[in-house]
C-alpha cells in the first residue's frame, strides 16, 4: 500500500487558531494586535473559520475511494504548510502506519517556487527529521489535464446560471489566481501555466470577453504580479461593463481568498461602481474534479520510470 498525501496551504479551524496560523505564515513573527484583529474580523465574516482543512480531507477521502474502485491501494493523508495537521506531523503518521512509499499531490495547479515548489521544499525539510526513510514522488504540472479543464468549464457554466439571459450575453469573465512577488516568478512557469489553462478552458466555452487578474497579494514593498482584480474592475467600469463573473482558477477549494476577497471585498467594490459581480462555485470535492484528480494520480503511478 502507498500513501496518497494531499498538500495544502492550511487555514485556521477556529478563531483561536488564527494567531498560530499567522505566526507560522510570518515565519515565527507574531502578528500585531491590529493585524490579528483585522484578520479575525475577516474570518468572522465567513463563519469564524477556514473551510479549507475539512474540504481537503473530503477531497482526500473521495480520491482514495475513487482510486480504490479502480484497483489502486492507497491510504489518503493531508499535510498543511501553515495549519493543522502540519506536513511534518503527517509524514510521521505515515511512517507509524507502516507505509514507506508516498505519492504527494500539491493542491495547486500552477507551478512556481512560491506554490508547488514551497510544498516540495517543506516536505524535504520535514523528511530530514524522520527516523526512517520515506520514498516520495511528487505530482506536478496538472494545469492542462483535460479533466481538470472540464471541471473548470463545468463551474463556469454553473456560475453563468446566476445571470438572467439578457445579462449573460454581457458577462465578462475574470480568471483569478494568487498574486506572488515578481522576483519569485520572473523565470518560472507560473504565469504561463495560468495563461495556458485559461486558453484551453475557453476553447469549450461560448465566447465571452475575458481577463486574467491576480488577487490577495501580500504586504511588503516588493512588486507583485499583476494586474490586480481591483484595477481590472476599474478598467471595466470605465468601459461601462456591468456584469462580471470571477473564475478563481488558481484555487481548488473554498477559503478566505474566495469567500472573503472575492465574495465580499471585490463584490462590494464592484457594487460601488454599479457592477454586478458573481463568482463560480469552487471545485472543492465535486465529482468531476475528483475524477480529474483520479486520472492525474493514475497517470503518475503508471508512467514508465
Amino acid at each position: 500500500m502507498k500513501a496518497l498525501l494531499l498538500l495544502a496551504f492550511g487555514g485556521p479551524r477556529s478563531l483561536d487558531e488564527v494567531e498560530p496560523f499567522l505566526t507560522r505564515l510570518f515565519r515565527g513573527r507574531k502578528p500585531s494586535p491590529e493585524q490579528l484583529e483585522k484578520i479575525k474580523d475577516r474570518y468572522r465574516l465567513i463563519g469564524g473559520f477556514s473551510p479549507l482543512p475539512e474540504i481537503t480531507f473530503k477531497q482526500a477521502r473521495a480520491l482514495e475511494n475513487s482510486l480504490r474502485s479502480k484497483g489502486y491501494e492507497f491510504k489518503s493523508y493531508v499535510g498543511m504548510r501553515y495549519g493543522y495537521p502540519l506536513i511534518e506531523e503527517t509524514l510521521k503518521e505515515i511512517l507509524q502506519d507502516g507505509i514507506e512509499e508516498v505519492v504527494a499531490l500539491p493542491m495547486a495547479p500552477f507551478r512556481s517556487h512560491g506554490s508547488t515548489g514551497a510544498y516540495i521544499e517543506e516536505v524535504a525539510r520535514a523528511r530530514k527529521n524522520l527516523e526512517k526513510t520515506l520514498e516520495i514522488s511528487f505530482i506536478e504540472a496538472w494545469h492542462l489535464h483535460p479533466l481538470f479543464l472540464e471541471a473548470i468549464q463545468e463551474k463556469i457554466q454553473e456560475g453563468l446560471i446566476q445571470f438572467a439571459p439578457k445579462e449573460k450575453k454581457k458577462v465578462h469573465l475574470i480568471f483569478t489566481a494568487h498574486s506572488l512577488p515578481k522576483s519569485l516568478v520572473e523565470n518560472e512557469p507560473y504565469v504561463k501555466d495560468i495563461e495556458g489553462s485559461v486558453r484551453e478552458v475557453l476553447k469549450e466555452i461560448e465566447p465571452f470577453p475575458w481577463h486574467i487578474a491576480f488577487q490577495s497579494r501580500g504586504m511588503g514593498p516588493e512588486e507583485w504580479v499583476g494586474p490586480d482584480v481591483e484595477s481590472v474592475l476599474n478598467d471595466l467600469s470605465q468601459q461601462n461593463v456591468r456584469e462580471v463573473l470571477v473564475v478563481p482558477i488558481g484555487f481548488v477549494s473554498d477559503h478566505i481568498e474566495v469567500l472573503y476577497d472575492i465574495a465580499i471585498l471585490y463584490r462590494e467594490k464592484a457594487k460601488s461602481m454599479g457592477m454586478v459581480l458573481k463568482r463560480t462555485p469552487s471545485l472543492n470535492f465535486s465529482e468531476k474534479f475528483v475524477k480529474a484528480l483520479t486520472a492525474i494520480v493514475e497517470e503518475h503511478v503508471t508512467k514508465p520510470n
